[in-house]
């Protein structure tokens, strides 16, 4: 059997709705970030798992939680899972950061792998502390089901880093809606994208809302 990991984004936070940068701020889940959390863990946790890995954020942590008390399975945290860091730029929408920052803005979204936002991380940087923690993954848990809970930009760099995609493409090659489960198999012949992005776990009102 191979190792398969699944990636789960935290559910919604005030700032996923509105699309803004949240990065270090530390959020908690809303009431519909929560129902998000619960949908997750009662569609998978019937299934055998090794393992479960989160951010140590609140809303990483929130997200865990239900799946933690179905499955009996204790939480491990790990910094290296933490979303990108975005410096001056926390906390503000998109308009306000291309207005008050707008060369690093340019530079960021030109090559993100290199530029950081003003005061914050890079892909690279992100991704560098990650491999970290994925490669404790793969040491530890040679098979069966491992799960990830993290954030939109981690992930998706993350996954990047797995398929051999450019960092500085992760946000234009990779979508990653809150809430949705991406699932990696390792095997002989390397990472293996077998699902992404998907909210099937989701009921219907909750997958169509805007903003997430």
């Amino acid at each position: 059997m191979s190792l398969i990991v699944y990636f789960l984004r935290h559910g919604e936070t005030e700032s996923s709705r509105n699309d803004g940068f949240c990065g270090i701020s530390n959020p908690e889940l809303t009431d519909i970030g929560t129902a998000m959390a619960e949908a997750f863990a009662a569609a998978y946790q019937s299934l055998e798992w090794n393992a479960i890995y989160a951010s140590p954020m609140k809303r990483t942590m929130a997200t865990a939680k239900p799946f933690c008390a179905a499955t009996g399975l204790d939480l491990q945290l790990r910094d290296g899972l933490k979303e990108m860091n975005f410096g001056q730029w926390e906390e503000k929408d998109k308009p306000t950061v291309q207005r008050e920052f707008a060369d690093d803005y340019v530079r960021w979204l030109t090559e993100p792998a290199w530029n950081p936002p003003t005061g914050g991380e890079t892909a690279v940087q992100v991704g560098s502390r990650a491999a970290l923690v994925m490669a404790e993954i793969e040491e530890k848990h040679t098979s069966g089901n491992v799960l990830v809970v993290a954030h939109k930009s981690t992930i998706r760099i993350i996954l990047c880093s797995l398929l051999g995609i450019d960092l500085g493409r992760y946000r234009d090659r990779i979508a990653m809606p809150v809430a949705s489960v991406s699932t990696v198999e390792f095997d002989v012949h390397g990472p293996l994208l077998r699902r992404h992005g998907d909210r099937a776990h989701l009921p219907p009102d909750l997958a169509n809302l805007p903003g997430t």
